[in-house]
């Protein structure tokens, strides 16, 4: 098994907090679905970001499309990473998920 990154992007947060609760079970029962594959339910992320260059300039804001948050699973490949992240909730958010295979380099 190989560890994947879910990388979310876009979205936005409930507008209330029925809207609020509702969101946090539909994330608890897909990390309980997800048992020991799930690695780390990560956290979401904050609007404020740097890019820093090899040069060591440090610019605002992201390279590309601000990232939103992240989880890490574990998968047979990246195909059963993918199925795994098609029922994440953050799709309610109107976000969109990256799926990244990490590797030890180790």
């Amino acid at each position: 098994m190989a560890n994947f990154v879910l990388l979310y992007s876009g979205g936005g947060m409930p507008a209330n907090q029925a809207e609020k609760d509702k969101v946090m079970q539909d994330w608890g029962a897909w990390m309980g679905k997800l048992g020991s594959n799930l690695v780390d339910g990560g956290n979401p992320f904050t609007q404020t970001a740097k890019t820093i260059t090899a040069e060591g300039k440090v610019s605002d804001g992201p390279v590309g499309t601000m990232a939103t948050g992240y989880s890490v699973i574990k998968a047979d490949s990246l195909n059963a990473a993918i199925e795994f992240a098609k029922s994440c909730p953050v799709f309610l958010g109107g976000a969109k998920i990256t799926v990244y295979e990490t590797f030890n380099a180790m």
